[in-house]
C-alpha cells in the first residue's frame, strides 16, 4: 500500500483510546471507542450523581443538561430547545415512529440501503397499522447525487406519508444527498425522517440548513461520547407530533424546562445521565487534539485502504472516490464467500476487527478508520482478508 501524501494530517496515540493494543480495530463504526478522557469524564459525572442524588437528579440536572445540549446544538448549528438528549439513535427513530398516526395505505419511502433494527422497526410497525414499508432499491455502483435523488423521488405516490433515510448508510458506508431530498420532502408536504447514526463527529452538521423534520444521531459513535449518548433533533413545527415512549413525570419532571419536547423526552425516569453530560468533554477532546487535521488524515487513509483493497480483490468500487459519498468510514465488494465464516477468521487468526456483511446477494467489507488507526492496522488487514478468503479456497489476485 502506497504511504499517504505529505501533509495529510496527524494520527492520535492509540494510548488516548482504552481498545485492547493487540486488536487492529477497524470497526469503529459500529459502537465507537471513547478516548480515555471522556471516559473519565463520565465517571466523574456518575461519581457526583452518586454522592448526593438527590441534589444531583432533582436540583443540577436541569442546568447541566442544558448546559450540555447547549454545547452539542452549537456544534450541530441548531437551536438547543429543539434538541433532547435520548441513549441512542434506535430510541429516537422508535420514539418518532410510533408517534405517527398511520392509516391502512399510508406509505413510508425508503432505500434499501437502510440499517436492519430500522427496517425491522417500520415492517412491525407497518404489520399493525396497515401501512406500507417501501424500501426503494438504489442500484451500486452510484454515479451521482442526482442520480440517487430521482431514484428515490420517483417513487412516491399519493399515498407516501413519509420519507424515511440514513444519512451514512449502515451497510454500504455511502454519503446520501439527504439534504435535497428532505428539500423536496418538505416542497411535497411529507415529513422528512433522518437516521444520521453514524454522522456526528464524521461529516459537518447544519441541521438548520439540512431541514428535515426529525433527525437523529449517536455521540457515542465518531464523537467519542460514553456509550449511552445521542439526540433527538425535531423542528419546532413537527414537535407536537411526538407523543413519549416512555410516560413520566414530563412537565413536572426534574429537569423540567417548560418545553414540552424537551420535559416528554429527557426524562423517562431514574436514568444515570452521565454520558450525556460528558457530551462537551468529547467536543473539547477534538478541539485539543487537532480534531479537522486529524480527521483529514483518517479521510485520506480511508481513500487509501478503500483503493488497496479494491486493487486486492480487483472488484469495482461502490462509489466515486469523493467526500461526497464516504468519509471515515467505506465498503467494498469482496468475491462470494461465507461472510461470517471469513469475518470470524480474520479476527481469531489475524485479531482483525471488521466486519462483512451481506447486501443483497453481494458480500461486502465495511472499514471504519478513526484517529487511533495506522497504515500497519491496514496492512494487517489486507494480509488477513487473503489469508482467510484462502482458507474457503478462494485466491485473490496479486
Amino acid at each position: 500500500m502506497s504511504a499517504l501524501p505529505a501533509g495529510s494530517g496527524p494520527s492520535l496515540p492509540r494510548d488516548l483510546f482504552l481498545l485492547d493494543p493487540a486488536v487492529a480495530f477497524l470497526n469503529h463504526g459500529s459502537f465507537g471507542a471513547t478516548p480515555r478522557v471522556v471516559f473519565e469524564d463520565g465517571v466523574a459525572w456518575q461519581r457526583e450523581l452518586e454522592r448526593q442524588p438527590v441534589e444531583f437528579l432533582a436540583r443540577r440536572l436541569g442546568p447541566l443538561l442544558a448546559e450540555a445540549r447547549g454545547a452539542l446544538a452549537a456544534h450541530v448549528q441548531a437551536a438547543p430547545d429543539d434538541l433532547a438528549f435520548v441513549p441512542n439513535a434506535t430510541t429516537a427513530l422508535n420514539l418518532v415512529a410510533h408517534s405517527l398516526r398511520l392509516q391502512p395505505g399510508d406509505e413510508i419511502l425508503t432505500t434499501d440501503h437502510e440499517y436492519g433494527a430500522m427496517d425491522r422497526m417500520w415492517r412491525m410497525i407497518c404489520a399493525r397499522t396497515g401501512a406500507v414499508y417501501r424500501p426503494v432499491p438504489v442500484d451500486l455502483p452510484v454515479t451521482t447525487a442526482e442520480t440517487v435523488v430521482e431514484t428515490v423521488w420517483q417513487a412516491v405516490s399519493p399515498r407516501t406519508r413519509v420519507l424515511f433515510l440514513s444519512h451514512l448508510t449502515s451497510p454500504t458506508a455511502l454519503v446520501l444527498p439527504v439534504q435535497r431530498l428532505c428539500q423536496r420532502a418538505r416542497a411535497a408536504g411529507l415529513l422528512s425522517i433522518v437516521d444520521g447514526a453514524h454522522a456526528l463527529g464524521q461529516v459537518p452538521l447544519n441541521l438548520t440548513d439540512l431541514g428535515a423534520d426529525f433527525y437523529t444521531a449517536n455521540a457515542h459513535k465518531w464523537l467519542g461520547a460514553p456509550k449511552g449518548a445521542a439526540f433527538l433533533h425535531a423542528r419546532s413545527e413537527v414537535q407536537a407530533l411526538l407523543e413519549p415512549l416512555v410516560i413520566s413525570w414530563g412537565e413536572a419532571s426534574p429537569c423540567r424546562t417548560g418545553r414540552r419536547f424537551l420535559d416528554e423526552v429527557q426524562w423517562p425516569g431514574t436514568h444515570n445521565p452521565a454520558a450525556y453530560l460528558a457530551v462537551p468533554a468529547a467536543l473539547r477532546f477534538w478541539a485539543e487534539n487537532h480534531g479537522d487535521a486529524v480527521l483529514a488524515r483518517c479521510r485520506a487513509l480511508a481513500r487509501h485502504t478503500r483503493a488497496a483493497l479494491n486493487a486486492r480483490t480487483q472488484l469495482a468500487p461502490l462509489c466515486p472516490e469523493s467526500e461526497e459519498w464516504f468519509a471515515q468510514m467505506a465498503a467494498v465488494f469482496l468475491p462470494p464467500c461465507d461472510g461470517p465464516r471469513l469475518q470470524a477468521d480474520m479476527y481469531a487468526h489475524h485479531r482483525v476487527e471488521v466486519p462483512v456483511i451481506r447486501w443483497r446477494d453481494r458480500v461486502l467489507l465495511r472499514f471504519s478508520i478513526a484517529p487511533y488507526n495506522s497504515e500497519d492496522d491496514v496492512t494487517r488487514l489486507l494480509s488477513a482478508l487473503s489469508d482467510g478468503l484462502r482458507r474457503q479456497g478462494i485466491t485473490l489476485p496479486r
